[in-house]
């Protein structure tokens, strides 16, 4: 009896439909192949929700997310929403999500498409290949905040009279159990884990530190190093192929994942998977905003949306080959020329396509791929 998965499909605002179409195009197309059954449930959430329901993540959306196997989304936001109430703008919904399914590990994997290395906008990127580790439901965006009127003058004479702060804040059990995913994760691949932090400002990273250090004795196997988060980012830059696997708190992690994204060429190019306890749904979708500016243009990537089924094949469902035909598709596709407008560098033989064309040419080859094998 072939396998079947369902899939809460949110597509978002800006470019979202239209490379979550694409995504969806290459994921039915591929259960075809394999042998195995996929039922997809649309639900709004971010800009378009709060249009349509006046709250970026309405109740319903929420509850097909949950009763799923696993969510692919797009992207959400826009200019139109940035005046919204921060408890109402599109990013609310993202936010909502992870908190609410439980997603505390988001893996942003950046490798380097030999097809395009020279895309990247360093010299000697053309070996990376970086796991980064990003811990997803804790710290600075989740902590406490405020702001408040506090009048006074400062030293130079400014007035004072607002005062807002952001509390960064971990748990011990927060950062054990991100660790524990990092871990695993190089000890699967080169055996070399960084800790990135500030250890030299932030009590927060002495403690991950103290805690990295404990563990790291259970995994003898796997190096690990520590680099504060602007030398990281400088070194990534320097010699961004001698990183293997990166672990890191929130906003570092969203930071310093879509840096590794351009060095690769494009955040086009860049899946990402957010995940939580074994057996709940996980959260599949590119790093990548929404691109309001070319939205309905034909010019997005859906590469890291195809990319991003690929990852939920694999890490949610254990569709190992059909992960890896579709990986395999996007490197023939590439090897063919075929580019969109943000990838347009590569061999002389380019093929400039839009959105659909590039869609188009990973099935073909997907097809192709099955029938060779």
């Amino acid at each position: 009896m072939a396998e079947h998965y369902r899939i809460a499909v949110i597509k978002g605002d800006g470019i979202g439909p239209e490379i979550i179409d694409s995504a969806v195009r290459v994921l039915h197309k591929t259960a075809g192949i394999y042998g195995f059954e996929v039922a997809t449930d649309e639900y709004p959430a971010g800009g378009m929700a709060i249009d349509e329901y006046s709250t970026p993540l309405p109740g319903f959306t929420l509850e097909g997310a949950k009763g799923s196997d696993a969510v692919l989304l797009g992207a959400v936001g826009g200019p139109k929403w940035d005046g919204c109430d921060p408890s109402l703008r599109p990013e609310a919904a993202l936010l909502s999500l992870r908190k609410e399914l439980g997603l505390y590990a988001n893996l942003r994997p950046a490798v380097m498409f030999d097809e395009l290395s020279c895309a990247s906008p360093v010299k000697n990127a053309a070996s990376m290949d970086i796991m980064i580790v990003r811990e997803l439901t804790g710290g600075i965006y989740f902590g406490e905040n405020d702001s408040y009127m506090c009048p006074g003058i400062l030293s130079d004479g400014t007035p004072m009279e607002e005062v807002a702060y952001d509390t960064e804040s971990y748990s011990r059990g927060e950062i054990k159990r991100i660790l524990k995913i990092a871990f695993e994760l190089a000890a699967q691949r080169r055996k070399h884990l960084t800790l990135v932090d500030k250890a030299n400002v932030l009590r927060t990273s002495r403690m991950w530190r103290e805690i990295a250090s404990e563990m790291s004795h259970g995994y003898r196997d796997v190096q690990l190093d520590y680099l504060y988060v602007d030398n990281c980012s400088m070194q990534l830059i320097s010699r961004p192929s001698s990183f293997d696997t990166i672990v890191t708190s929130n906003m570092f992690g969203d930071i310093l994942s879509d840096e590794a994204g351009q060095i690769t060429g494009s955040v086009g190019m860049l899946p990402s998977a957010s995940l939580g306890r074994p057996g709940t749904p996980g959260m599949y979708e590119p790093i990548h905003g929404s691109a309001p500016d070319i939205a309905g243009t034909g010019k997005a990537n859906p590469l890291a949306s195809i990319l991003s089924v690929a990852m939920m094949l694999r890490l949610q469902f254990g569709e190992n080959m059909a992960a890896d035909a579709i990986e395999n598709s996007v490197r023939k596709t590439l090897g063919q020329g075929y580019r969109t407008p943000d990838i347009c560098y590569g061999s002389d033989n380019i093929k400039t396509v839009n959105n659909i064309g590039m869609t188009d040419a990973v099935i073909s080859n997907l097809y192709k791929t099955e029938r060779l094998n």
